[in-house]
């Protein structure tokens, strides 16, 4: 299988500081998981019913790679800390 494309979209913040905590320990979780970071943030600019909120976009090696990286207990480590701090939408797509 080609390398997968993990596209993680905030659809609402409720809790900074469980974010902030979040992402202190979701990021290296990632990375040692074999994750690479494409691009993390707010949209620079938005399209038709695009909406400005945080994106983050890491490739991986597969899709069994980047389910590895989510199941890892370093990355539920990193859930646990983000709790009901925010909602999200997970997506998985096929690089090309």
């Amino acid at each position: 299988m080609a390398k997968v494309l993990q596209v993680v979209i905030y659809t609402a913040i409720s809790d900074d500081a469980k974010l902030a905590a979040y992402a202190k320990l979701a990021g290296p979780a990632m990375q040692a998981a074999g994750g690479v970071f494409l691009a993390r943030g707010v949209p620079v600019a938005v399209a038709e019913d695009g909406q400005m909120t945080r994106t983050v976009v890491v490739e991986w090696a597969s899709l069994e790679a980047a389910q590895a990286g989510y199941n890892s207990p370093a990355y539920q480590e990193a859930l646990a800390a983000l709790g009901d701090g925010a909602t999200r939408e997970f997506r998985y797509v096929e690089a090309v």
